[in-house]
This record gives structure tokens, sequence and C-alpha cells, in this order.
């Protein structure tokens, strides 16, 4: 299946109800296992992943034998999370994924979790799922990790941080990459009463339990998700007019994303603060080289790369080296489907690219490849505000993050042909 995405008048304008975080659902979900005080979360992501984890989570038939095979497809968070997690359950599972998950390494999140006392064994290849978890009180400790490691390998210990016996305390080798997201785990941690600690170059928890705020009708509400928010940003900035309301947004926010207001005043999109949500509306973009380090934010790589590529501002990104282990890898992805618009991508190394602007003007259809990678599909689909159409191959893509994307592309004047 393919959509071909157009919109006639180029303005951007209209009211957007922003799905919700499917990071900080995910999360949610897992301390919601590990609390003893039952909450209910209210505006839990419809994301593919996030219902894959809630499937998981509240299972409609037991385990029998003491052992279940779990499968999580594509969903790479999930995948990090229940490795921890299933670490701290007494009986076995065997945690497995889609062929692209079985090529993804988790080898240092099982090495720092046998650290801690896990029982984890590899079913084909070292480094890479399936697994085979028997769980056990897992005695805790100290451990060392790259500062370049995924997040979400750091944030899968600290979520389970106060079932361990002896706490955690996490040292970094090196400068700390995604430090948003780790900090969005301990602010969630601090919401359940779990509290950890930042060091110079490390992170403690001591032993503690997780519990519940006292009021009786406490109940915890994920925010809008930035990322998704991203898209609307890239389409705003390549759009003739724009003044556009997102609702379900928060500011100050956990998410790391949510910088994306900072950046895109680069590209003249000024955001206002309103009550839940923001307001966005465009002004005159710079016209000058742009450059920035997504270290902490690498989900808005793609976005901000189909921008610049649009707008035909060369660009230097820095802080790419984890988009190689993704969905798909994303900067050879992004390499090839951009070069259909006459832009180069080079890549300097693994961790940066220089994106030059168009050197062809190309007016032919030109129909995008998504690699089974969901930020591909609606990053791309921005390009639909300066070009006649744009074509989007395996649009159904977008579940795993964002189901209601192209109904709400819809709502704002897109027209969408499969």
């Amino acid at each position: 299946m393919k959509y071909t995405i157009s919109h006639p008048t180029k303005k951007l304008v209209g009211t957007i109800y922003l799905t919700a975080s499917k990071s900080e659902s995910n999360r949610a979900l897992i301390i919601q296992a590990l609390c003893s005080e039952k909450f209910e979360i209210k505006n839990l992501a419809t994301a593919q992943d996030t219902t894959i984890l809630t499937h998981i989570l509240n299972p409609q038939q037991p385990a029998t034998n003491n052992q279940q095979l779990i499968d999580v497809g594509a969903a790479g968070t999930v995948m990090r999370f229940l490795t921890a997690y299933y670490s701290t359950k007494i009986g076995t599972h065997i945690l497995t994924g889609s062929e692209r998950m079985k090529k993804r390494p988790i080898g240092i999140l099982v090495s720092a979790l046998r650290e801690l006392g896990a029982q984890i064994e590899y079913v084909e290849k070292e480094g890479f799922p399936p697994l085979k978890i028997t769980g056990r009180a897992l005695r805790g400790g100290e451990i060392e990790v790259d500062g370049n490691v995924s997040s979400q390998f750091v944030s899968a210990l600290l979520l389970i941080s106060p079932e361990l016996q002896n706490g955690l305390v996490i040292k970094f080798k090196g400068d700390v990459t995604s430090r948003p997201y780790i900090n969005m785990t301990l602010k969630m941690l601090e919401e359940f009463r779990v509290y950890g600690q930042w060091h110079e170059d490390s992170i403690s928890v001591s032993k503690q339990n997780y519990h519940r705020k006292s009021e009786d009708d406490y109940e915890y509400k994920v925010e809008g998700d930035w990322s998704a928010a991203s898209y609307w940003y890239a389409m705003a900035a390549l759009s003739e007019e724009a003044d556009l309301t997102i609702l379900g947004l928060k500011h100050p926010s956990l998410q790391g994303d949510a910088i994306l207001a900072d950046v895109f005043t680069f590209f003249g999109i000024k955001t206002e603060y309103i009550a839940d949500g923001i307001r966005i509306t465009k002004n005159r973009i710079k016209d000058e080289h742009f450059g920035f380090d997504f270290s902490d934010c690498p989900d808005l790589a793609q976005t901000v790369a189909v921008v610049v590529s649009a707008l035909n501002i060369p660009a230097l990104f820095n802080g790419l080296h984890t988009l190689k282990i993704k969905e798909t890898d994303r900067v050879e992805a992004l390499k090839t489907e951009l070069k259909k618009f006459g832009t180069e991508v080079e890549i300097l190394n693994d961790n940066s690219i220089k994106i030059n602007s168009l050197t062809t003007s190309n007016k032919q259809p030109i129909t995008i490849s998504t690699y089974e990678d969901h930020r591909m599909a609606m990053a791309f689909s921005a390009f639909a505000m300066k070009l006649d159409s744009i074509t989007i191959e395996q649009p159904d893509v977008v579940k795993k993050s964002y189901p209601n994307f192209w109904n709400d592309l819809k709502s704002v004047g897109f027209i969408i042909k499969e």
C-alpha cells in the first residue's frame, strides 16, 4: 500500500489533539507493574509499542509450566524494558521479536544485568535477542557503562532499581548522551517516591519501594508526544502560512524532545505556550548554515534533515551514533531517500553527517521508502508542503508511535489518496 499526500493551499491552520507519549507511557506501565499500590494511567498512548507492552504486562491468560514465550515484535523500548523487568520476576521467560529486532544489539544491557545478579542466556546469536531470562531476586550494586550507551538501556536499569537488594549505582565512562531521556525516567521515579541522585559521573538509587501519591483519586496522566509534535513543526516550517494549535503538551515537559520549540526558531517557527498545549506560527526563516548536536534528542534528526533539505539550507548534524540501531539504519535511510530530491548526505563518521543543499530541481513524482520505520514515513510527509505531492510506501508503519497521524493530516487540509 502507498499513500500520495498533497496540500492544496500549503497553509497549515487548525487544531490537533496530539497523540500521547509512548516513551512516558511505557515507563509508566513498568512502574505500575512494579508498584504494590494500584493506580490508573490516564491518556495512555495508543502507539503499537505501548499496546504491545500493555498486553504483555496484563495477559488474558497466565503463563503455563512456569515458562512463557513473549514476542515484542519491532518494539525496541519494550524489548529493553522487559529484559530488565523479567530479570526480577520469578519464572522463566523467553523474550523474542521481529527479524529486525534480532539484529538490534542488547549485549550491553544483558552484561549489566548479569553483573547485578541476573540469569540471562542468548537463545540464538550472542549479544542479540531472543533471550532466555530466569528471574530471581537481584543483589544490585555498582556497574560501569559507556556514556554513549542507549538511554533505553540505562532507563531499563533505573526502572527496576527499587527491586535491587543493594540498590544501584551506574557509573558512566565518558560523556553521557541522551541525558534528557534518563532524566525523564528519574523524574517519573520521583513521582512514585523513588529518589535517584546524579553525581559527577554516576547515578545512584538506594533500595526503595514504589508508592503512589496518597490522594484517593490519584491517577498518572501521560503528556502528549513532543517527538510527534516535531512533524507538525516541520510542516509549519515548509508551509506558506501556519497558525496551528497542538493540544496535550506541557511546559515545562519531562520530554527532552521539547527542545524542538527552540530548534525550530531557526526555521521561523514561534511557539506560544497556552492552556493544555501550544500554538505555533510562522515567521521569517534564517537562510544560513544550520548545525546541531542531536545527542540528547536523536528522534528529531530525521525530521530536521527533511526541513533543511526542503529549504535548501546546508547543515551539519552531530550526535547520531544511536541511529544505526533503530528500526532501520536511519542515517543510510536518510542518505538514500534525500538523494531522490537532489540532496547530498555525506556521512563523516558514525556520529556526524553533512547535508548539502539541493543540487538539482527534481520535478518528477517522488516515492519514499520507509524501511519499516515510522519516523521515516512521518518526517518525509512534510515534503507535501513544498511539492505538488509526495508518495509514502508502507504508510501503516506510523501505528508504531502515532496511529492517528494520517487522519490528523486530513483534519487540517491534507489530501491523502491510496
